[in-house]
C-alpha cells in the first residue's frame, strides 16, 4: 500500500477542535479509502516561552490515531507578529526528525503538504531530504494573502517548481496562483467535501425550536433568520452584514464562528440600534451547524477573499440559499438562482440580495441539490487518482 506523508499546520487539536476540520476530513476519508496509508504531521507553532492561549496550544501537542489516521504534533519555535520569513524552516526543522523514523520503519512514496504557505516550502525541503515527490495544495488565504508577501511568493514559487503537482479548491483559486506565477500546467482541480449524514436539510420550525432552547435565539412570527459562517476577522465581512441587517426589518441575524473582530462587531450592533437582533454564537460543533443553517432563510457571507469555502457548500446541503460577494469560487457553487446571489461587497447590495432571495423562498431540497456532487467518498476518491498520478 502507497504511503503518504502530509504536513498540515491547518488541522485540528484538542485546543482549537475545529481549526481545519476540513483538511482532517479529507486526509480520513482517504484512509478510510483503504488504499492508502495516511500518516498527518500537524506541527504546532509555540514561542520560546508559551503564555496565554500558545500555552494551552503546547499542551494540545499529543500525537496518536485518529480517525484512522497517524497524527504527529511536534512543537516548531514561533516568534509571533514576525516570523513569517522563517516558518517554513522552522517547521521542516520539527518535521525532520520524526519523518526520519518514520521513514526508517517504512518509506513513503509522497510528501504533501496541506497549505501553501507555510506548509508548502517547508514540505518541499524534506522531500527533497527524502528524495520523493511532492504535493502542495492551495485552499485560498494561501494564496489571497501569503501570496502577495515577497518572501512568501518567493518560497512559494521555489516550491512549485519543485512540486510533481498542485490541488486549488476551485477553478477560480487555480486562476489566482497561476496570475502568482505558479506554473499552470501542475495544477488540478480537487473541490471539497462534504458530510451527506450531517450536512442536510432539517426541518426548519424545528430547528429554530432548539435555536430557542440552546441559544435563546427567538423569532417572532414573520421574522426571518441570516447566518454567517465564518472567523469574526475583516476579511469575512460580517460588518457588511450587520449594516445590511439595519435595512432589513424583521430580521434576525447569527453570526457563527470567533476572532478578533467581536467587540467592534457588537459595538456596531449598538451604533446601528439592532444589538437585539445580532446574535454572536461563538464556535460550534459540526453537530450543531446544521440546526443553524437548517433554521436560517439564508446564509449569508460578503467575504473579500475565499478558495472554494466549505460553509458554502454546508449551507446548500441544508437547503440554505447564499448571498455572497464575488469572491473565489462562489460562481461554481452559484450556478442558478435557486442557489443565492452574488452580490458586492457593500451594505446596499447585501441587504438587496437578501430581500431577492426571501422573497423568492426556495424549497430546502432544491437548494440541496445544488451540491449533490459534493462528498467526502468524492473528494477521497479524486485524492486518490490525483496521487496515483503523481507517483506512477
Amino acid at each position: 500500500m502507497p504511503r503518504v506523508l502530509s504536513i498540515a499546520t491547518l488541522y485540528p487539536n484538542s485546543h482549537i477542535p475545529r481549526f481545519g476540520t476540513f483538511v482532517a476530513r479529507q486526509m480520513e476519508a482517504l484512509a478510510a479509502r483503504g488504499d492508502w496509508e495516511v500518516t498527518v504531521i500537524n506541527p504546532i507553532g509555540v514561542p520560546p516561552v508559551p503564555m496565554g492561549r500558545y500555552r494551552a496550544l503546547a499542551a494540545a501537542a499529543i500525537s496518536g490515531e485518529e480517525g484512522g489516521v497517524d497524527v504527529r504534533r511536534p512543537r516548531f519555535t514561533l516568534i509571533p507578529a514576525v516570523g513569517g520569513p522563517f516558518n517554513p524552516r522552522m517547521i521542516a526543522k520539527a518535521v525532520w526528525p520524526i519523518a526520519q523514523r518514520l521513514r526508517a520503519e517504512a518509506p513513503f512514496d509522497l510528501i504533501d503538504a496541506q497549505f501553501f504557505y507555510p506548509d508548502g516550502p517547508a514540505a518541499a525541503a524534506i522531500a527533497k531530504a527524502l528524495d520523493l515527490p511532492l504535493s502542495i495544495k492551495a485552499r485560498g488565504a494561501d494564496i489571497s494573502h501569503w501570496g502577495h508577501k515577497g518572501y512568501a511568493l518567493e518560497q512559494m514559487l521555489e516550491a512549485s517548481r519543485q512540486a510533481a503537482g498542485l490541488l486549488a479548491v476551485s477553478r477560480a483559486l487555480k486562476h489566482d496562483m497561476t496570475a502568482l506565477g505558479l506554473p499552470k500546467d501542475k495544477i488540478t482541480v480537487h473541490y471539497t467535501g462534504l458530510d451527506r449524514e450531517l450536512f442536510r436539510p432539517l426541518d426548519r420550525t424545528q430547528s429554530r425550536r432548539k435555536m430557542a432552547a440552546d441559544f435563546n435565539v427567538r423569532l417572532e412570527d414573520g421574522e426571518r433568520l441570516l447566518a454567517t459562517v465564518g472567523a469574526l476577522i475583516p476579511r469575512k465581512g460580517q460588518h457588511f452584514v450587520i449594516r445590511a441587517l439595519a435595512r432589513l426589518p424583521d430580521t434576525q441575524l447569527v453570526l457563527v464562528g470567533t476572532g478578533g473582530d467581536e467587540g467592534a462587531l457588537r459595538q456596531l450592533a449598538i451604533e446601528l440600534g439592532v444589538p437585539n437582533r445580532v446574535h454572536f454564537l461563538g464556535s460550534l460543533d459540526h453537530g450543531s451547524l446544521p440546526v443553524v443553517l437548517s433554521a436560517a432563510d439564508a446564509m449569508v457571507l460578503p467575504s473579500a477573499s475565499e478558495g472554494l469555502a466549505n460553509a458554502w457548500v454546508e449551507a446548500l446541503a441544508c437547503g440554505t440559499p447564499l448571498v455572497v460577494t464575488e469572491a473565489g469560487g462562489a460562481r461554481e457553487l452559484v450556478t442558478a438562482p435557486v442557489a443565492g446571489r452574488i452580490v458586492a461587497r457593500n451594505p446596499q447590495a447585501v441587504a438587496e440580495g437578501v430581500r431577492e432571495v426571501l422573497a423568492a423562498d426556495y424549497a430546502q431540497q432544491d437548494v440541496t441539490n445544488m451540491v449533490a456532487q459534493f462528498s467526502w467518498d468524492a473528494n477521497a476518491a479524486a485524492l486518490a487518482e490525483y496521487y496515483a498520478g503523481i507517483i506512477a
